[in-house]
Parts: structure tokens; C-alpha cells; sequence
């Protein structure tokens, strides 16, 4: 367990939602309850990284976030017992099973061994099938059924295994259960297994290994007919073979559709069987007609190649899970419905991380020539910009344009980029700026620049100095061409132009021709630090006049950041030879350096903290430092297991409250740092709020409801009340009575259909009701049945007058005073007082 205020590192975006076919709820029209109270149309919940997610079908949010895997979910299946529960397996060696209605999770079974894949059958009760590897071989795995032990604790262990195949896939792709779950069917290679499980036999069919005509018969992904025995398997050529007369090894019959010009990714029957879905690399969906080849349906342009495919149980619904982290969801007409977009996951992230200004959304590669801005707070796209402009082509060794670079200004109001062409000797460039338009909430193209510069460009930046307005703003490229350029706005003097200012270069400075590599601006911009290979130069931004230099050879400088606030005399570098110096401006003298490995420099905008990213034997460490103390903050060794590529500090809205001085640099901003597999992590020091609390902690969910236009009312009208007895001087005390017991809250709290029969519940919500009973005196006793024989007078008096005397005692009590007992004669009388009628005083 890590402790309460540890740092830790959290998955909080870009975890592949590819890890396991989707799954729909078990109507996908049903009302939600809970969080989904609002979501009509049902659930689709889909691996993500260590996480389970819950979707709404028809609003597209994240509902929940189902979290306790220490490891990658493989697969995900609903309880065919109970289709308001789903069990997960992980490489954590656990299989989960949850409520995922309200997000609880009711039991872990401990299995021992990696889990690849999961399956779920109606007719093995206590039992689900699993595909773990096999002990003592490498890269082979076996299907085996675990027994899911029964027993009153949460956490249980499930030993109990028993192999049913050998040498089957590692994928869920590569497993199917037949008609009713007679049978189940392995792929692997060129070989196709059958195994009956009444019969106990198994049948094994193989398919030529030549490669003849582009052909390539290796199996790729395997499904079984809902209502028929009918196996539907896909090839690596773009194949599609329907299997028949499998009991037999001899009489067995394949028919072939043929459509997809690649391997065919994944496969899917409809409910009733009569349509079959194949989805591959073409980005396109097709439905096969009773399993002819003349008779087929396409939904082409889904944007991304389909990796998993699933339907829904009364097929109303289908959905296509993409290598790019897409979901699209599909009508049964095979016409697009909508789509949910997690953070894209492309080739290559060129542009590095970049904040937004205006949404705090982090912005980098999308698809292919786009820029994508994905919310940190929904993990979800909130848009894509088409930058250039242009279709892609999915081919292989094609020489395409990409987006290479990406700098907001201070404000967000100016966005610039550049694309660049995959030449490596004479690349073609285009820098263009965009301009923010409040009324179309959108970018809109302001000035394209065509070979802005001679050779690729390293990198640019804006200088955004409030004092002086929009004259000041300019923009900074740098390239390998040996120069770096300064862009400024001029007015556009064109009457038939569509705006008013362009931009046009206004200065180029280079020194010694050397290639110029990365360039930043001071907090003031006053400064403009451009590295040219080994060395680094100062420049001042108003007159150009070049200040100072630094050098520190060998190696070339890779990042360079200038310090902020009380550390803004300090500028940063890190070489590629291993080393981060820090240069004094005021003395132009080195202030000191440690020999360190660093790939990701990172500054935040709003302290004097700068995060350094190491990478050495592979091993990603994090260090903080401010750049007026050698001394870093803080250190964290082996940070993760992936490499980390590119890092971001994001300003928090609020700041965040920590009990600890070291994480002191995490108050005002966030770091997200982005790893080699394009997998978003954070640094968290909350406490565990997303691994497993008590179970009577998960019981009571209230707090992480949704708050309704009815509660919000409420709510305040609470609040009106507690401020009106405020100012009326009444004390504002709660009796005990009122204060229900945790078996009430529990009771009241926990979902019906989890909830233990009423015949146990019974005693324990009687007894909680209960109030312990004291001695009391002869004469209190007396006074008890002298109190009883008055009730005739007036019942809802003497109900009212014991409250007030409840209120009074227990304040009395709270204050730690004595009260004084009245007699029966002084009660009387005050009863008596309480009857006359006193409304003629209002006339005065």
C-alpha cells in the first residue's frame, strides 16, 4: 500500500481502449439508474489500460471509472446470471466481478497467473474460462476453466483450474464458444481446433502454409453462429471462411467471402445470425447477407483501422473499437450513430505536448494531418482541427504530409504551425497561423507561408508581452537551415483581403552557421535564447543585438528554458552528452551543472519549478528543481516502466492543499507526462480515492452521485432554513434519535439487487431502531404514570411539549449545564398558559 500522501503515478488518459471487445449492457435501451440516470439508451463498458469504463450510449460521457486492477484489463464479460454485474480479468492475475450499475466491486478472485483473455458461459455455473500461460514453455498459452470460489469475504482465492485446450491463442480474437456453449473453437497459425465439451472430442483442422497468389491462410480472429453450427473465421489475406459439417474431420465443408484487400481484424454475428460484421484496415465496416458474397452492405470512412467489433444482445446496436482509441457506435440499419473519442493514439508525436490557453485542453497529433485538443478533466476529444487540409492515404511507404510543430500565444488568441513532408533532404514546408474567432468558437486560417524556411524546422515560439499589446506579439522558427526567423503582423493593405493583418518574416539571425535547434523567450520577453548546436545565444527581442553566449561542449544542446519569477536572471539547458547547466544572465558565468541524461525539460508557467526527465538504463526519473538551488525539491527514481517522451505542467483552477513541503511544487499546476506506448500519466498526492475502499465505504455512494436540479434545491433550501434559525437565535441541534445508525445508511443506501436477503436483514434494522432503556426511580416512575392519566386533555399538545423538552435537554446537555426538573404542578400550569389565546396583542 502506498501511503496516504505518497506521490504516485496515475493512468489518466490514452489507456488503448483495445485491450478486450466492448460490451454492451443488457438492453441497450433500458433507463439508467445513478450516475446514467440520465442516460437513455443503456451502458457500453470497455477496457482502459488498468481501468474498466462505463460509457453512456446515448451521450457519449464517462459515466464511471472502475478502478482495482494493478495491471492491463484483457477482457471484460457480463455475469450471465446477472446481467447488472461484469467480471474483468487482468495480467494482475485477478478476475473481478462488479456491480457496474453503481460501480462497486462485490469480489476478486485471485487466480495466480497472468489472465490474457475471458469468457463467460450461461451453462458453467461457478465457472468462467480464462487463457493463461502454460508453466515451463514460452509464448504458449492454454484455455482453462477456473471455479470461482464461494464464501462471505470480498477477496477470495480461485486455484481450482482445469485445462480444456493447448496451444490456443493469446488474443480473445483467437476463442469462441458455439451454439449454447457445446463447443469451443481455437485458432492459431493455420490450425483450427474444435473441442465438444459432452463428447469430450477434439477435432483439429489445418489449412495449406504456402503463400500462393498473395494468399495467406493464417487464421487472424474466429466466431461462432448464434443458432447454427457454423464457424466464421478470419485470414490474414482478407479471407473469410464459413465452417460446417465440424463434427466430422472428414466431412467438414468451408465456403469464402472475400472483400477486405488486408487482414481481417475482427468478426461479429448478428443476434439472429442472418448478417455477419467484418471489420479490417480499409476503416470500413461490411455486412455480409446470409452468408453470400453478392449480397453485402459498407460503412466506410470510420476513420481508423476496426480492432474489435461487438454486438449488442437484443441487436439493436453494434460498436467498433479503432487502433486510433475510437469507439463508434452503430445502428442495426448499419448507420452511424455516434462516436466516442478517447485521446488518439498516432504514429508519431512531433508537435509535443502543448497547452491550450483558452480550455487548459492538452493539444497534439490527432489523425493524420489534424490536431487534436483532449480534455484532461472527461478524457475525451473535445475537437479536431484540420490542419492540412487534405486526404490521407493509408498506404505504406507513401511519403504523406504531417503536422510537425504547434505554439499557442499567450492568450490562445494565435495559433501557429508547421507541416512538414517525410523527404529527409528537401522536405516541403508550410507554416501557417490561425486566429481565434470568438463568435464561430473555431481557428480560422489567417496566412500560409510556403517554405518558410530552406531545410526542417526545429522548433518556434511566441513572444506575448501584455504591456505592450498586440505589437508585441511575434513568432520565432528555428531550423536546421542555420537560422532562425522572427514573424510579425502587418496590416493587410489589400481592400479585397478577408482580414485585416498577415504576417511576414521581419528579421533572421544565425551565428557562426551553425543549425539552429530549439529557441524560447524570457518571462518578460526581453530576452529570445536560440541554441545552435553547442552553443546557446542570448538576443535582445526589441533591437535584435545579439548579448551573450554560452557554450558547454561537447554535445549539442537538446532543450533550453528560461527560469521564472524569482529565478528569472537563470537560463536552462540540457546536452545530449548528459549534462543540465545553469547559466547566470547577470554574471554570464555558469552557476552549476550535474551530469545528467536528460530527454524532457520541463518549466511551469506559474512557479519557478522546472521537472527534468532522465532516462538512463532504461529507466525514466523525475527531478524538480528551481534553478537558484542546485538541490533538487524532489526525486523520483524509476518513475515508470516506459520511457517517457514528452512532458506538460497544466495550471490547476484551483489550488491543491498537500500536508507535505516536498510535493509543495504540485500545488498550482499538474504535471502530465506522455510515454513511449502514447499512454497520458499524471502525479497524483490525493489519496487512493480510484483503488478499493472498505465495502461499507462503497455502500454509501451518495457523495459520488450527481447532484440533480432536485437536490440543489433542496439543498438551498436546507441552508435558508439553517440561516433563518440562525438569526432567530435558535440553536441548531439535531437530535440523536434523528441520527440514523450505519445499518440504516447501509440499508437505505446500498442497491437492491446486491442487497442480502430481508430475513438477515431484519434483525439488524429492528435492533438499530432500538434505544437502550434506563434505570430510572420509584418516583420518576410515578411521575410517568401521572403524566399518562392527563393525555385526554390535549394529545398533540403534550406531543409537542415533549419535543420542546427533548430540544431543551439535549442543548442544555450539549452546553454541559444542569437543567432543573419541573414538578406536575408547575407543568400544568405551563400547559395551562400555553392554551389562552394571546392574538389580541397583535393589534397593538
Amino acid at each position: 500500500m502506498v501511503a496516504p500522501d505518497a506521490l504516485r503515478v496515475v493512468r489518466c488518459g490514452g489507456s488503448t481502449l483495445c485491450g478486450a471487445r466492448a460490451v454492451f449492457s443488457a438492453d441497450s435501451k433500458q433507463v439508467g439508474r445513478g450516475a446514467g440516470a440520465a442516460a437513455l439508451g443503456g451502458y457500453l463498458l470497455c477496457a482502459s489500460g488498468d481501468f474498466v469504463k462505463v460509457y453512456s450510449v446515448n451521450t457519449e460521457e464517462t459515466l464511471r471509472l472502475m478502478s482495482g486492477h494493478a495491471d492491463l484489463v484483457t477482457g471484460i464479460q457480463l455475469n450471465p446470471h446477472n446481467h447488472m454485474q461484469l467480471y474483468s480479468s487482468s495480467l494482475d492475475g485477478t478476475i473481478k466481478l462488479w456491480d457496474f450499475m453503481d460501480g462497486i466491486l462485490i469480489k476478486t478472485f485471485s487466480v495466480g497467473s497472468k489472465l490474457l483473455a475471458l469468457y463467460t458461459l450461461a451453462s458453467a455455473e461457478d465457472s468462467v474460462f480464462v487463457v493463461i500461460p502454460k508453466k515451463g514453455e514460452r509464448d504458449t498459452f492454454q484455455l482453462v476453466s477456473v471455479k470461482l470460489t464461494k464464501g462471505a469475504g470480498q477477496d477470495l482465492e480461485s486455484k481450482e483450474l482445469s485445462v480444456v485446450l493447448d496451444g490456443v491463442g493469446a488474443s480473445m480474437k483467437h476463442i469462441a464458444f458455439g451454439r449454447e456453449g457445446a463447443y469451443v473453437v481455437s485458432v492459431k497459425g493455420v490450425n483450427l481446433q474444435v473441442y465438444f465439451f459432452k463428447r469430450k472430442l477434439l477435432n483439429r483442422f489445418s489449412l495449406s502454409t504456402l503463400k500462393t497468389k498473395g494468399g495467406d491462410n493464417r487464421f487472424s480472429c474466429v466466431v461462432c453462429h448464434p443458432a447454427e453450427d457454423c464457424i466464421a473465421t478470419g485470414h490474414a489475406d482478407g479471407k473469410i471462411r464459413l465452417w460446417r459439417n465440424f463434427h466430422n474431420k472428414k466431412e467438414y465443408t468451408y465456403s469464402t467471402l472475400h472483400w477486405h484487400h488486408d487482414i481481417v481484424m475482427d468478426l461479429a454475428f448478428s443476434v439472429e445470425g442472418t448478417r455477419l460484421l467484418s471489420g479490417g484496415v480499409e476503416s470500413v465496416l461490411v455486412q455480409w447477407h446470409n452468408e453470400s458474397s453478392c449480397q453485402k452492405d459498407f460503412l466506410p470512412r470510420l476513420g481508423s483501422p476496426i480492432e474489435y467489433i461487438s454486438m449488442s444482445s437484443d441487436g439493436s446496436l453494434c460498436s467498433t473499437l479503432h487502433t486510433d482509441n475510437r469507439i463508434t457506435i452503430i445502428n442495426s440499419n448499419l448507420r452511424f450513430s455516434r462516436s466516442i473519442q478517447g485521446l488518439i493514439k498516432s504514429r508519431d508525436v512531433k508537435t509535443g505536448l502543448v497547452v491550450d490557453p483558452r480550455t487548459k485542453a492538452l493539444v497534439l497529433n490527432g489523425e493524420p494531418g489534424h490536431l487534436q485538443f483532449y480534455s484532461l478533466q472527461s478524457d475525451q476529444q473535445l475537437f479536431s482541427l484540420d490542419i492540412a487540409q487534405r486526404q490521407y492515404i493509408h498506404e505504406a511507404g507513401l511519403k504523406q504530409s504531417d503536422l510537425v510543430k504547434v505554439a499557442f500565444s499567450a492568450q490562445g488568441t494565435w495559433l501557429a504551425t508547421v507541416e512538414e513532408s517525410e523527404e529527409v533532404t528537401d522536405p516541403e514546408l508550410q507554416l501557417k497561423l490561425w486566429f481565434y474567432h470568438e463568435e464561430a468558437q473555431s481557428f480560422h486560417l489567417n496566412t500560409r507561408i510556403n517554405t518558410p524556411h530552406d531545410n526542417h524546422i526545429t522548433d518556434m515560439c511566441f513572444r506575448d508581452m501584455d504591456g505592450l499589446g498586440d505589437d508585441s506579439l511575434i513568432l520565432v522558427t528555428t531550423g536546421r537551415d542555420c537560422v532562425f526567423k522572427v514573424w510579425v503582423m502587418v496590416e493587410d493593405t489589400d481592400p479585397e483581403a478577408q482580414q485585416s493583418v498577415s504576417w511576414t518574416c521581419d528579421f533572421v539571425g544565425s551565428y557562426h552557421n551553425y543549425q539552429a535547434t530549439n529557441c524560447c523567450f524570457s518571462e518578460d520577453g526581453s530576452l529570445l535564447a536560440v541554441s545552435f548546436e553547442e552553443t546557446v545565444t542570448v538576443w535582445d527581442s526589441l533591437t535584435w543585438d545579439l548579448k551573450c553566449t554560452f557554450c558547454h561542449p561537447p554535445g549539442n544542446i537538446r532543450k533550453i528554458c528560461f527560469g521564472r519569477l524569482t529565478c528569472s536572471k537563470y537560463l536552462i539547458g540540457a546536452t545530449d552528452y548528459g549534462f543540465l547547466c545553469c547559466w547566470n544572465l547577470l554574471t554570464c558565468a555558469l552557476e552549476w551543472s550535474a551530469h545528467l541524461n536528460v530527454v524532457v525539460l520541463q518549466p511551469d508557467p506559474v512557479s519557478e519549478h522546472i521537472a527534468a526527465v532522465s532516462w538512463l538504463s532504461k529507466e525514466s526519473s523525475l527531478f524538480v528543481f528551481k534553478p537558484n538551488e542546485p538541490r533538487p525539491v524532489y526525486i523520483q527514481r524509476n518513475l515508470c516502466k516506459e520511457k517517457i517522451l514528452l512532458a506538460a505542467f497544466v495550471p490547476r483552477d484551483e489550488p491543491e492543499m498537500t500536508s507535505s513541503e516536498k510535493y509543495l511544487w504540485l500545488r498550482k499546476s499538474q504535471l502530465f507526462f506522455l510515454t513511449d506506448t502514447q499512454e497520458l500519466m499524471t502525479l497524483s498526492t490525493k489519496s487512493l480515492e480510484e483503488r478499493l475502499t472498505p465495502s461499507s465505504k462503497q455502500l454509501a455512494v451518495e457523495e459520488s452521485l450527481p447532484v440533480t436540479p432536485f437536490s440543489l434545491l433542496l439543498g438551498k433550501h436546507r441552508c435558508q432554513q439553517a440561516q433563518e434559525d440562525t438569526d432567530l437565535g435558535k440553536p441548531v441541534v439535531h437530535n440523536k434519535q434523528e441520527q440514523a445508525s450505519p445499518a440504516v445508511k447501509e440499508l437505505l443506501h446500498t442497491p437492491a439487487h446486491v442487497l442480502p436477503s430481508a430475513s438477515f436483514l431484519c434483525t439488524i434494522f429492528i435492533n438499530s431502531l432500538l434505544i437502550s432503556k434506563e434505570n430510572k426511580s420509584a418516583e420518576e416512575v410515578a411521575d410517568e404514570v401521572e403524566m399518562e392519566s392527563e393525555k385526554a386533555e390535549d394529545e398533540s399538545d403534550e406531543e409537542e411539549v415533549t419535543a420542546m423538552e427533548q430540544e431543551d435537554t439535549s442543548h442544555m446537555e450539549l452546553l454541559g449545564e444542569m437543567t432543573c426538573k419541573l414538578s406536575k404542578s408547575q407543568e400544568k400550569e405551563l400547559r395551562k398558559i400555553r392554551k389562552m389565546d394571546y392574538s389580541w396583542i397583535s393589534a397593538f
